[in-house]
């Protein structure tokens, strides 16, 4: 260091806020209890079967659609998509059974949960109305898993804010050339 220069130290030093701490914390508990109180209610809805602001219309060359009949808000549950909760196995073997029968349809829907592989069927009619929510591969709803109690249960959610009267749509998600092949409209 040369002659008459004087070092200088500088120290910098963060002092913590405790009044925004402890508003970060009670934010982060206030968004933790409504996440917990959210998944209350959709476990009340699905073991209740409550189906809530939906309803059946006909669809000229469709057949039957599911609409809103009120808003549903961007990630808010609209449905449960209820059937027979099977493994892989069982349910490939149904799949067979309803393929010797041409005037049955297969309303089977596959999904990955935990590491494990599980189909929802909901070929048999039932009253629900998950099944009859018809294919848009840009539709306003997407599937979600739901547990309850360690079971998972397959949900609609909206993907988008829907309106009143608006026909609800998800993607079926199968674009295998034999799908394709039997039911061209997965295409669009």
């Amino acid at each position: 260091m040369a002659k008459g220069k004087k070092k200088t130290l500088i120290i910098e030093r963060r002092l913590e806020n405790p009044c925004k701490n402890k508003a970060e914390k009670e934010t982060k508990e206030n968004n933790e209890m409504k996440k917990y109180e959210e998944q209350q209610r959709i476990d009340d809805l699905i073991t209740n079967n409550v189906e809530d602001g939906l309803k059946v219309k006909y669809i000229e060359g469709k057949g039957r659609g599911v609409f809103a009949d009120r808003e549903f808000h961007k990630g808010q549950f609209v449905v449960e998509y209820h059937g027979d909760l099977l493994k892989i196995d069982d349910a490939k073997k149904r799949e067979a059974q309803y393929a010797q029968d041409p005037t049955k349809g297969c309303y089977m829907y596959y999904f990955r949960y935990l590491n494990n592989s599980y189909c929802v069927d909901a070929t048999t009619e039932t009253g629900r109305l998950g099944r009859l929510i018809n294919h848009r591969k840009n539709g306003n709803c997407q599937t979600k898993v739901h547990d309850i109690n360690g079971i998972p249960h397959l949900i609609l959610v909206a993907s988008r804010d829907i309106k009143v009267e608006e026909e609800l749509l998800y993607d079926y998600g199968d674009r295998s050339k034999e799908a394709i092949a039997a039911h061209p409209w997965l295409k669009d």
